[in-house]
């Protein structure tokens, strides 16, 4: 390693973007979100602040270890997930599962979650006020596991952890230090995109390189 952890990334070529304000997501006072993992997934569990409550078979907490180096975060729950209550599962959880084997990784190794808890309707893109409602619990999550790199999955999530409107693709290929800890984060794109378009299979392949390069560095 060279140096500072700045000094690397520039010897590196990587580009870094600190969003503005450093933590784009809304912090609570609340004493209910300040617990231990147990207490906040306690909370989680019988959430009522949104209406997609009303149509949760259960909430989606989130699966792994809770020291992980890597944090993975998805946009929400499809039908799948909330049937049985685990963050990328079916055909997308197959495919993130080999994703994670290439850069030798399981699902064991590493923590996935959601920025939402709870499934939208037919899978809708999250709105954005629900999603404002869930980011105390995610910002939780981070704030207890203090992983050491992020990767975030698919346009919604990316767009919302960096509050940015870019798309996908200008987002990808580039590491950000995300929040006041400045935790790299790498944009990457979601399994059920690359099922529905396997020709960016390669690309996202690029972006794991990334991600065990940066957690190699930190090790």
């Amino acid at each position: 390693m060279v140096g500072t952890r700045e000094q690397y990334l520039e010897a590196m070529g990587i580009p870094v973007w600190v969003p503005r304000g450093a933590k784009p997501m809304r912090t609570s006072d609340s004493d209910e979100i300040n617990g231990s993992w147990e207490d906040l997934q306690d909370v989680v569990r019988v959430c009522t602040k949104c209406q997609l409550h009303q149509g949760r078979t259960q909430t989606v907490f989130g699966v792994g270890r809770n020291d992980a180096d890597l944090l993975i975060v998805g946009e929400a729950p499809g039908a799948e997930e909330d049937r049985c209550g685990e963050p990328f599962v079916g055909r997308a959880g197959q495919l993130l599962n080999a994703m994670l084997g290439a850069i030798q990784l399981t699902r064991e190794d590493v923590y996935i979650a959601n920025i939402l808890k709870c499934r939208p309707p037919n899978n809708r893109d999250p709105k954005p006020e629900e999603a404002a409602t869930c980011t105390p619990y995610l910002e939780r999550q981070i704030e207890l596991l203090q992983p050491k790199i992020m990767l975030a999955l698919g346009r919604i999530a990316a767009q919302w952890l960096l509050q940015s409107n870019s798309t996908i693709g200008s987002l990808r290929g580039r590491e950000f230090a995300f929040g006041e800890q400045a935790t790299p984060l790498i944009v990457s794109y979601h399994p059920a995109y690359l099922l529905r378009s396997p020709l960016a299979k390669a690309k996202a392949w690029e972006d794991l390189v990334l991600v065990r390069r940066i957690l190699q560095v930190h090790k």
